[in-house]
């Protein structure tokens, strides 16, 4: 279970990426949150946000039309 939960379903890139990084940003380091989105593009979004700000992407996985993502912050 993440310490917190984003629910950015029905936004479209860029947004729930600026919703992430500000939830990210709250968290104290080895915090986790939880990302619920329904823009395809937000598998390749959330990778490349991880690779380039250092954080962990600890999950990435489809149920229906929803993506999930798990997320922990690395300070």
């Amino acid at each position: 279970m993440a310490d917190q939960v984003l629910d950015a379903q029905g936004l479209n890139c860029p947004m729930p990426i600026l919703r992430a990084k500000k939830a990210l940003k709250e968290l104290p380091t080895g915090g986790t949150l939880e990302i619920l989105a329904t823009d395809p593009g937000a598998v390749k979004d959330f990778e490349a946000f991880c690779s380039t700000t250092g954080n962990e992407l600890l999950s990435s996985e489809e149920d229906g039309k929803v993506f999930k993502f798990v997320i922990r912050h690395t300070g």
